[in-house]
């Protein structure tokens, strides 16, 4: 299985952030599957690859605390290809995502 993971500070308050991130999400052509105030899901749409190679982006918000004021985005892109090569489905996801939200003002 492949996975990729990074996490992201953000200062944005929360309901403006769960609303970014989702957004962001749909632009990079995921369909948000779940959604709760701390957790989003969205999947790859199904037909550009085999059904295997379909990404998975989980989005888990830690909220601020009084010892970290930033909220904390834990991103993991993740599927069932084997990460054989360096270059590979599921890292082409993760760095689309990774890159929409980095330039995102979060």
């Amino acid at each position: 299985m492949a996975r990729y993971t990074t996490l992201f500070k953000a200062a944005s308050p929360l309901d403006n952030l769960r609303q970014m991130l989702a957004d962001t999400l749909a632009s990079c052509e995921l369909d948000l599957i779940y959604q709760n105030d701390e957790y989003l899901v969205a999947k790859e749409r199904p037909g550009g690859v085999k059904p295997a190679r379909l990404a998975t982006v989980e989005v888990l918000i830690s909220p601020p605390t009084i010892a970290e004021p930033a909220a904390k985005v834990n991103l993991v892109v993740k599927n069932e290809e084997l990460a054989l090569k360096q270059n590979n489905h599921c890292q082409k996801i993760f760095e689309l995502v990774h890159s929409a939200i980095s330039n995102n003002s979060l």
